[in-house]
């Protein structure tokens, strides 16, 4: 189960498709070893209230924050969050031509033993993956 979940500046709502941008990060996510399909979550949540460098409103920012059991290697982990991170800024580049934004990202370990999970979700893939 890796969860994906995007945080915005209410000021991109207008300028950026944030349903298309959760559907390239499942896309590329999909593609990685490291997160396995069945369990890979991408959800976006807007943020209206925030103050950014020096209180411009026009300031925007995009954060990305991964979160996947733990386990895998750092140098695994370093190049999934690589390679996620870039589709992130891939897709922002044409907004980021003229409007100020932050992107970032992170990726953290979920403790098994204080996450329990339950779902059917492979029961209902076509390939059973």
């Amino acid at each position: 189960m890796p969860h994906f979940h995007i945080e915005y500046s209410a000021n991109l709502e207008s300028l950026v498709d944030m349903a298309q941008l959760c559907e390239a990060v499942r896309a590329k996510a999909a593609t990685i070893d490291t997160f396995p399909m069945a369990g890979i979550r991408v959800r976006a949540t807007r943020v209206d209230h925030v103050a950014i460098a020096n209180g411009n409103p026009k300031h925007g920012f995009v954060d990305l924050s991964v979160r996947l059991r733990e386990g895998r290697p750092h140098d695994v982990k370093r190049d999934a969050i690589t390679q996620i991170f870039a589709v992130l800024t891939d897709f922002m580049a044409p907004t980021m031509e003229t409007l100020s934004v932050a992107l970032s990202a992170e990726m953290r370990d979920i403790d098994a033993d204080l996450s329990p999970k339950f779902g059917n979700i492979r029961d209902h893939l076509e390939d059973h993956a």
